[in-house]
């Protein structure tokens, strides 16, 4: 006899064990989402950003004739896109990214510029005699290139969560350098993220413009 004939209804189905292993990738994809977010909760914590919040997901090009900063630092981080951002693409709204922070920044000759749709938005400050000066300055990038760079009593290798120099510390286990001073010229940057407690332009000028820096 069925056991649908003595309770009247369809046998119980067996659990699919489908579910099961589709909930344990989840979770197993759901660590580096976890690990990134804890990344930018502990520099928030400690100040390598001025404030936790979601990259547009747009990178934006820096250049400068000419960088100094006093108390720098470097090491690796993660940003995060706002959650079902159209820009995130294939990779989860995640981006590898060089964290750099700088206790106190002079840039001569400052241009930023980010695409819009093939036009730009375009700024320029500092390129008059009076430099572009910055307090407890971040910039996450994934490309940073110069002519020249110069260090002071450079330390590389160090763990993130040690140093000292910007005033910043990074996340427990990461590689990182960090040094008393910084000079590169002819610097470009491609940026996801900028952050500062103070930023003067002196000689400001936004526009738009059909050409990025």
């Amino acid at each position: 006899m069925a056991l649908s004939d003595v309770t009247g209804g369809e046998p119980p189905q067996r659990p699919q064990l489908r579910g099961r292993v589709r909930l344990r990738r989840s979770a197993l994809m759901a660590v580096p989402a976890f690990a990134a977010a804890a990344t930018l909760v502990v520099l928030t914590a400690q100040g390598a950003i001025a404030a936790q919040f979601a990259i547009s997901g747009m990178p934006f090009t820096v250049t400068a004739e000419r960088l100094v900063g006093r108390g720098f630092e470097q090491f690796g981080g993660m940003d995060q896109m706002a959650e079902d951002s159209p820009n995130a693409g294939d990779t989860g709204g995640q981006v590898l990214v060089v964290v750099s922070a700088i206790k106190e920044a002079e840039l001569t000759k400052l241009c930023q510029s980010v695409e819009l749709g093939g036009t730009y938005l375009h700024i320029t400050a500092g390129g008059k005699g009076t430099p572009v000066t910055a307090t407890d300055l971040t910039t996450d990038s994934t490309v940073l290139t110069g002519k020249t760079a110069d260090f002071d009593n450079i330390e590389i290798g160090g763990d993130a969560s040690t140093f000292t120099k910007a005033g910043v510390k990074g996340p427990l286990g990461v590689f990182g350098q960090q040094a008393d001073k910084v000079t590169i010229t002819k610097l470009r940057q491609t940026n996801w993220a900028t952050t500062a407690v103070k930023f003067r332009l002196p000689d400001l000028n936004l526009r738009f413009s059909s050409k990025g820096c």
